[in-house]
């Protein structure tokens, strides 16, 4: 078992940055892959970034290439997402999530929200 918990979420500025956390608990972390989501009202939930479990290897939508990036720190049992030239439609619940596959989809969190103004 895998529980996720994130942080970083908030309200910013269009072209602000934030930093999403998430906190993993579990021996195993070091070994699953972990990406983010977004789901804003009334929309599907949708990938953001992913990432595999030794990290070199990330994937991205589309709309966040060359704004995101995504890391990992092993150590921290920790994800992140850093959010640069941040658009009011990034705006959304953000989940991060942890499975065996890519992108995965095994284990959830909460959710933060982040909301951009325009």
């Amino acid at each position: 078992q895998v529980q996720l918990v994130e942080s970083g979420g908030g309200l910013v500025q269009a072209g602000g940055s934030l930093r999403l956390s998430c906190a993993a608990s579990g021996r195993t972390f070091s070994r699953y892959a972990m990406g983010w989501f977004r789901q804003a009202p009334g929309k599907d939930r949708d990938l953001v970034a992913a990432i595999t479990w030794s990290g070199p290897n990330t994937l991205y939508a589309d709309s966040v290439k060359g704004r995101f990036t995504i890391s990992r720190d092993n150590a921290k049992n920790t994800v992140y997402l850093q959010m640069n030239s941040l658009k009011p439609e990034d705006t959304a619940v953000y989940y991060c999530a942890a499975g065996r596959n890519m992108p995965p989809t095994d284990y959830w969190g909460q959710g933060t929200q982040v909301t951009v103004s325009s």
